[in-house]
């Protein structure tokens, strides 16, 4: 069973930067793509940004030009560099891979954003 666990989060001050990161177990090249979502309090879970097998990346419209995705592959991991933070990206960050039957996701990291 694959399994993904991010880490990095956690309290920063607003305009601050945090690094996630989600190790997956198996081969990472068994994903289609990467994703990073989140769930703010009260909200339903959206796409923050995706990295697919051939490197290609894309963003949510509030977070272009603050945060990045990469990944590693002789690691397996995926990382979110997330700079210019606000309070409004507080919430539970998911790790989640996809492939065109299945996705799997993490237990989520929670970033607090503090003004």
């Amino acid at each position: 069973q694959v399994q993904l666990v991010e880490s990095g989060g956690g309290l920063v001050q607003a305009g601050g930067s945090l690094r996630l990161s989600c190790a997956v177990s198996g081969s990472i090249f068994s994903f289609n793509s990467m994703d990073w979502y989140r769930q703010a309090p009260g909200k339903q879970r959206e796409l923050v940004a995706f990295i697919t097998s051939a490197g290609s990346t894309s963003y949510a419209d509030s977070v272009k030009g603050r945060f990045t995705i990469s990944r590693d592959n002789a690691k397996n991991t995926v990382y979110l560099q997330m700079n210019s933070l606000k309070p409004e990206d507080t919430g539970v960050y998911y790790c989640r891979g996809a492939r065109p039957t299945n996705v799997h996701w993490g237990q989520g990291t929670q970033v607090t954003v503090a003004s």
